[in-house]
């Protein structure tokens, strides 16, 4: 279980922010998670430099997962680490879809599901009415 304070951290750390698809936490209808990145049943552990900030979405989609195949390459590649990579290096937005640049971000956006319309749709609202992109970019 994930201490108050360490949840405030993380949360503090992402600035309320989903750290893989960037949904502001004040935006969602649903509590945020704090996610491991190295799922403890991968030998991740409980320490702060393992966790993210994550929506429901993306916390739910990832599951445990720690990577999976690419389809441009066929090879198995590992997930988006907020600790260690670049946001802007593996991902960019085309209107209001989030793009894989890397074979890490195309993973990731296949796992995390970051695309599927509903997503999508919820973005293009939010852009609409100026309240997403104004944030993050």
């Amino acid at each position: 279980m994930v201490s108050d304070s360490a949840r405030q951290e993380v949360r503090e750390r992402a600035g309320a922010v989903c750290e893989y698809c960037r949904m502001p936490e004040h935006l969602s209808s649903a509590s945020f998670h704090v996610d491991h990145i190295i799922a403890t049943s991968h030998e991740g552990d409980d320490d702060v430099s393992n966790y993210a900030w994550s929506c429901i979405l993306c916390n739910l989609a990832k599951g445990p997962n720690v990577g999976s195949f690419d389809g441009e390459s066929s090879t198995f590649v590992r997930l988006f680490n907020p600790r260690a990579d670049s946001w802007e290096e593996h991902f960019e937005w085309r209107g209001a879809m989030v793009v894989g640049k890397t074979e890490i971000g195309r993973v990731t956006v296949s796992v995390l599901q970051m695309n599927k319309p509903k997503r999508i749709e919820t973005r293009r609202i939010l852009i609409e009415l100026g309240r997403f992109f104004n944030e993050h970019g």
